[in-house]
């Protein structure tokens, strides 16, 4: 990968929701960039904070009851945090652009498909209706969606879910945005249409050097597309590093488990490693290491501070009181490997 210059900075960012029961800190201090024309995954187990993270860079969050409590999300060093509703609907789509994880409920039933390509391309592009009608047909080219002509004149329920899907990158990409935001793009596919979309992403992605944000649970999915991963925990950043570092080498008992927990097709097993435990409620953890109480390695530090993220190597770094210099003699990292 050749050195870039990153496109999109986030920087200890905080967003919480408030509830009868007070503030719940859904993304508590995430800190990462992308890179122009990289494709960076964040995964982690649900309710870790990734698609509530995608959502802030979007300007997305409901309000009431989320609101950005802190940090920066720097776009080309603007921080959208403090952009008005109109700055941020001229970056959505033009600049940042979004998949969301359902295409059947983001996509209007009542409009064609047609219909509704052709309106966010008049929103966003100074064209009259033909020429807004061309480049729809052009893009669902581009997106791999055969019959393109007469797919236009239909609605969503007459395509399947992978054409859908396809349509809503379509959608994503029909203002040529500079970053493009994938939430969990492939859910409810079969395998051979989760293959498909994926290649198609890689390809606009090469072709166009669009910057891609995967959010995904499916390191099968990371290992095949991105470059670098970022692993959440409960709200944090765990683990950063590349895809192939993060998969060689884990660091965090975390990241250590989401590998294990992949089934190896080379190897006879008698049941799946799990595990232990579940993702802790947001904001029920008030001190100490969020892992804390799902980790075979954890010490009395664990429970009592809250680990720095600690670089290991140059670009990879993991949130472990395992690798904190001052433990050094006391627990020598080998651990954490073994």
């Amino acid at each position: 990968m050749s050195e870039a210059r990153p496109l999109l900075k986030v920087e200890d960012l905080r967003t919480s929701f408030f509830t009868d029961d007070g503030e719940v800190p859904a993304v508590d201090g995430v800190s990462f960039h992308v890179n122009e024309g990289e494709v960076l995954g964040v995964v982690g187990e649900s309710g870790c904070g990734k698609s509530v993270t995608s959502l802030s860079i979007m300007g997305l969050v409901p309000k009431p009851p989320g609101k950005i409590v802190g940090g920066k999300i720097l776009y080309r060093d603007e921080d959208l945090t403090q952009a008005s509703e109109k700055r941020m609907r001229d970056i959505r789509g033009n600049e940042i652009a979004m998949i969301f994880q359902e295409p059947m409920t983001s996509l209007n039933p009542v409009f064609t498909i047609g219909d509704q390509l052709t309106e966010a391309i008049r929103i966003h592009t100074k064209v009259n209706k033909k020429q807004a009608k061309e480049k729809a047909v052009e893009i669902m080219k581009m997106v791999g969606l055969p019959r393109a002509e007469e797919l236009i004149k239909e609605y969503p329920h007459q395509l399947s879910g992978g054409m859908r899907q396809r349509v809503m990158i379509a959608m994503a990409m029909v203002c040529d945005p500079r970053v493009l935001i994938a939430d969990e793009p492939t859910t409810a596919l079969d395998v051979t249409i989760q293959a498909q979309i994926l290649k198609l992403m890689k390809r606009l992605n090469k072709e166009l050097n669009t910057a891609v944000l995967l959010i995904t649970h499916d390191l099968g999915v990371v290992a095949e597309t991105c470059e670098r991963v970022v692993v959440m925990y409960s709200g944090k950043v765990v683990e950063e590093g590349t895809v192939e570092e993060i998969f060689k080498n884990p660091q965090h008992p975390y990241t250590k488990g989401l590998i294990k927990s992949v089934p190896d097709m080379r190897v006879k097993q008698q049941r799946l490693h799990s595990i232990q435990g579940n993702v802790p409620k947001p904001g029920s953890i008030k001190t100490g290491c969020r892992f804390a109480a799902r980790c075979e390695y954890a010490f009395d530090r664990c429970l009592v501070e809250t680990p720095e993220l600690y670089e290991t190597s140059q670009g990879h770094c993991t949130r472990c009181f395992l690798f904190d210099e001052v433990e050094e003699g006391v627990y020598d990292g080998t651990i954490a490997k073994g």
